[in-house]
């Protein structure tokens, strides 16, 4: 690992500090025996993240309903419009992030789901469903 490494003995006795440089300035590794752990801020995982971004296939059905399909996780919803189509859609990836990550163990090494674990992270650092909503404009 390229990035100076901490070890959890110090973390542990300098844990404010640790916290303050985490937040303040920058992430940092530690290790614990043979695990490796990088703790950042949530700002920090944001920048991170801004690049991902949300597909939607938008499709106006026969009755009038919109369907709208994320490409990135297999998550379809229909509705009597657009405005609701992406509410439910922000309801669903809300839903479906928290069902990831109480089912990180089994989720995280799942071929057809272990690569949605960028998504349920930006999903779950929001701070409420108007925030998933404008992920999906974007």
């Amino acid at each position: 690992m390229l990035m100076l490494t901490l070890n959890a003995t110090d973390v542990r006795k300098e844990f404010s500090s640790f916290i303050d440089t985490v937040v303040r300035e920058k992430p940092v590794a530690f290790t614990r025996n043979r695990d490796q752990i990088l703790a950042m801020s949530i700002d920090q995982i944001q920048i991170l993240l801004q690049a991902l971004s949300f597909h939607i296939n938008w499709f106006e059905e026969d009755d009038g309903t919109i369907t709208a399909s994320l490409e990135e996780i297999d998550i379809v919803v229909n509705a009597e419009n657009m405005d609701k189509a992406k509410r439910d859609m922000a309801n669903e990836l809300i839903e479906y992030s928290s069902e990831y990550l109480n089912n990180y163990r089994l989720y995280s090494i799942s071929p057809n789901r272990r690569m949605h674990f960028p998504y349920v992270i930006k999903i779950s650092i929001q701070k409420d469903i108007e925030e998933v909503i404008k992920l999906l404009d974007a």
